[in-house]
């Protein structure tokens, strides 16, 4: 397994982790903070103690995502860094000739308007 394909997975599971952050809380005071009873600031921990929570997280696991898409950045061209684009170089031949320059067949005169008569 390469070193892209691991940052591609743990890329995955931070993402799907940071959709499940975001889709818990509620702008509105809610989410997971409310379904614990809201109200009442002894249950696990309080409501501004899990919304604190939630907030850390959702930067955390944003600032986590972007550090391992530049890491896999850094992995995809280390792997093969002797690749050049074939157009660059001056000494490689075409496989296929290019094709003879042709001129166009000669077309018809058009019949121009003063020719018509009614």
């Amino acid at each position: 397994m390469s070193t892209f394909s691991i940052f591609l997975i743990l890329i995955v599971i931070v993402a799907f982790l940071l959709v499940v952050v975001v889709m818990v809380q509620n702008p509105k005071g809610g989410g997971l903070s409310s379904s614990f009873g809201g109200g009442g600031t002894q249950q696990l921990g309080g409501v501004k103690k899990t919304s604190d929570f939630l907030d850390k997280s959702t930067w955390a696991l944003a600032t986590l995502l972007i550090a391992l898409i530049l890491l896999s950045n850094v992995a995809i061209s280390g792997g093969d860094a002797t690749t050049e684009s074939k157009a660059l170089d001056q000494d490689a031949t075409t496989s296929q000739p290019l094709p003879a320059a042709t001129t166009p067949a000669e077309t018809p005169a058009n019949p121009t308007s003063s020719d018509t008569t009614n």
